[in-house]
Parts: C-alpha cells; structure tokens; sequence
C-alpha cells in the first residue's frame, strides 16, 4: 500500500511509530505537511497538490490533524476523500469529535454516560447554567481547548461564576461540567481500533494537578477495564464514527463517564504503559479495510 499521513511534525514519536509499522508491514508511508498541501477544487477533478506535486498514486490517508489547523486539515483530508483515498478517520468524524458541544449532544443522543454539562450563550443566564451542573466544585472548559488547555476547576459557585463571566466576556464559548472529585485526578484512556478495545491505560495527574494530560505531567500505567467500560468506549467510537480513536473516561460513583473522544489519540504514552504495538495494529486495520472510494460519507459535510 501507499499511505499518506497528514501531519505537521514528522519528528513526533506517534508519526515515527506509524511510519515505521507500516514500513516494517512492506507498505510505503509519506508524512505530508497538512499545512502546505494546496487544493485544486475543479468539477468531478479533485486534486490535491504538495510541493507542486499532484498526489496521485495514494490507497490510504492517515490524518493526524493537530486541533488549531483542525479546519484546513479536514478540508485537506475531505479532498483525498473525494479523490477516492480511504482515509482512517473520515473527515466528517473529526469534525465531530473536534466540537466539544456537539460530541457531548451526539454521546448524550446515544446514551452513553456524561458529566452534568451545561451550555449558554447569554452571559445573563449564569446562574441558571451553574445550577443546572450542580454544586462546585465544577470544571469550566474552552470548547476548543485540548491537551488540558483551557480547563478550570472552580472550587466555590463564587469563583466559578467568575471564572465563566470571565470567558463569556472575551467571547469565547465554554462548557460547564460537574467535577468528579472520587475519580482523585485519573482518568482511563482507551484506545479503540475498528470497533475494538485494544489498549487501555490509568493516567494519574501530577501532583495537586486535577487534569490527568500526560502532557501537564500525569504519568501511566496499564490497566485492566470493566465490560461496561469496553462497552462505553467501543459505543463512543461508533457515535463519532470514528475508526481510531482514544476514549477518555472517569469512574464516577454512578458508572463511567466519557469526557473526551480523541480522533488523533497520541501513541506514545499508551505503548510505553502497556506494551502494545498500538501503531501496526492501526496499519493492520488500513490492510483490512482501505479500498478505493470505500469512505462512507463520500467527502459530505
């Protein structure tokens, strides 16, 4: 097989990983620059150009779009789709799980258990939204924050309304969520390939950290995971229609609850925790599964 991937740094040890597992599978793997791929958007001829190169020639796309370039990525990635590459993420998919609101609205529809999470536009109504989530301590996001960006935990209803006045005041829109004080800073990332669990891991956040991000200094560890948890995340992944993704949930008193469903989970935290050759089981499902012009949505919005 051909493969693209879509990334910005090839020096990243997931893009090493992926590189070298397919390489090691006898497939080919070129890293693209999302950024500096350019679109010729003509009738029934879709191309998509990379150093005045036409990408031609390719069998599979695998996006590993970062979250601040999420809208020319998946214009990118949107445009192999119609050129009939099978992408191992649709682009439709993450967009979905990139949107904060619209992938708890979308695990919310299916059933699939959420922290108290509330919205509102109207910096007026927060009041009413800082009663519907409960009692502080409570967890005020960025919808578009990641990697534990963007994220406050506010320990009175006082601070908390500070906090959220704070945000609606420099326009930018933010969930308010319930803490989950018994889960004492971890979280379990479960990495879902094609439908399967194939890996799951414990973070622990650093000390006095309430965010478990390995990239905030949380360490891992491998860990074994209940059958309503594999449950949980496998139902997660089929709600955003993602083929790879990492489910991020808590154990909360009344069952587990997903906070995040990462459509470019990172690899290295969870192969050092566990072992698991996470990056040739995802090539692994590229075999199985890419075929020309197999993408479901077919490049819709």
């Amino acid at each position: 097989m051909k493969i693209a991937m879509l990334a910005r740094n090839a020096e990243l040890y997931s893009h090493k990983r992926l590189k070298e597992a397919a390489e090691m599978r006898g497939h080919e793997l070129d890293i693209i620059d999302t950024l500096r791929c350019y679109m010729n958007i003509a009738s029934r001829r879709p191309e998509v150009y990379y150093n005045g190169n036409n990408l031609t020639g390719y069998d599979a796309v695998i996006p590993r779009i970062g979250a601040s370039v999420t809208f020319y990525g998946t214009a990118v990635l949107r445009q192999f789709e119609m050129m009939g590459v099978f992408p191992l993420n649709e682009s439709v998919a993450i967009g979905r799980s990139r949107d904060k609101l619209r992938s708890m609205q979308l695990l919310a529809r299916d059933g699939i258990g959420l922290p108290v999470t509330a919205f509102a536009h109207d910096p007026k109504q927060t009041e009413e939204l800082l009663k519907l989530a409960g009692d502080a301590p409570l967890v005020v996001k960025l919808l578009e924050g990641t990697q534990g960006v963007g994220v406050v935990l506010a320990d009175t209803n006082r601070s908390a309304k500070s906090v959220v006045e704070a945000f609606r005041g420099a326009k930018v829109n933010i969930l308010v969520q319930e803490f989950i004080k018994e889960a004492g800073g971890t979280d379990i990332r479960v990495l879902v390939v094609g439908g399967k669990v194939i890996a799951a891991m414990k973070r622990q956040g650093a000390e006095g950290e309430f965010r478990s991000n390995l990239h905030r200094g949380g360490s891992a560890k491998s860990t074994k995971i209940s059958p309503e948890e594999r449950s949980t995340a496998i139902r997660a992944a089929k709600s955003m229609g993602l083929n790879v993704c990492g489910v991020d949930m808590l154990r909360a008193n009344h069952g587990s609850v997903v906070m995040e469903v990462n459509s470019s989970p990172g690899l290295e935290g969870v192969e050092k925790a566990t072992g698991i050759d996470v990056a040739g089981k995802i090539i692994e499902y590229l075999e199985k599964n890419a075929k020309a012009g197999a993408t479901r949505t077919k490049g819709k919005g």
